[in-house]
């Protein structure tokens, strides 16, 4: 039942990767007016996701606290080398700098993609309510991403159906890494007491590193004040969520 809630998890996430359509059928500026608050909002369900579920999480697996943060830090530095050297490439914003030649780009997806699906295979293993939290913690996150991608892809010269079905063909790796995470989570029991601190480094990475410091591009006083009450309301719902447990 475990895995059943973990792959249906990851197909949702699998179908934020249409989410290009929206690209096409609304004003540009528009579009960037709703992508900022969505990206406040993803960094803040990160964040939330990562503390307030996550770590308090991996504490029962792991009960010395230096052991389970120089795990987050690894989680952080592992994040880091992937998109400073496997060039894997958040784009947040409808015009986007192609940092390599467009199928790298699908390529860094990919690995992106079946590293969330890990994340969920295994999660889902320890807790099907901790499993729920993270997934809509992804969620918010790929939401920007995956539209930021689907831009990029057309930059480089895809047709509209041709970016849609790559970005898409790249999302399906999120559900074999579900499979793969949850298959060894359930056989190596030191597997999912690991990787659960590495995700929460890996969060915390993504919402510090790529998405806040597309928030501070904001300059405007009303609408950097809407941006931190999304955040704020990101982490409020990772709140929420964790009373509810």
């Amino acid at each position: 039942m475990n895995l059943l809630f973990a792959l249906i998890a990851s197909t949702i996430v699998c179908l934020i990767s249409l989410i290009g359509v929206i690209g096409l059928l609304i004003e540009e500026k528009l579009l960037k007016r709703i992508i900022i608050f969505l990206v406040a909002f993803a960094a803040g369900g990160l964040i939330g996701g990562a503390f307030l579920h996550i770590l308090p999480e991996s504490m029962e697996f792991i009960k010395d606290p230096i052991q389970l943060f120089l795990y987050v830090i690894l989680g952080f530095v592992l994040f880091f080398v992937m998109e400073k050297y496997l060039y894997w490439h958040h784009c947040h914003n409808t015009k986007c700098e192609i940092h390599m030649f467009t199928y790298l780009n699908i390529a860094g997806d990919i690995l992106h993609n079946f590293s969330d699906g890990l994340i969920m295979g295994t999660i889902f293993i320890v807790d099907v309510k901790l499993g729920i939290a993270t997934t809509i913690a992804i969620v918010f996150h790929e939401i920007p991403h995956e539209l930021g991608n689907f831009m990029v892809l057309i930059y480089g010269g895809f047709s509209k159906l041709k970016a849609l079905f790559f970005n898409f063909l790249s999302s399906l790796f999120a559900i074999s890494g579900t499979v793969v995470g949850y298959y060894f989570a359930s056989r190596v029991s030191s597997f999912s007491k690991v990787l659960l601190p590495l995700a929460a480094g890996g969060f915390i990475y993504i919402a510090s590193c790529d998405l806040i410091p597309e928030l501070h591009k904001e300059t405007g006083l009303k609408k950097s004040a809407f941006i931190m009450l999304t955040f704020a309301l990101g982490i409020a719902l990772m709140y929420l969520l964790k009373m509810i447990n």
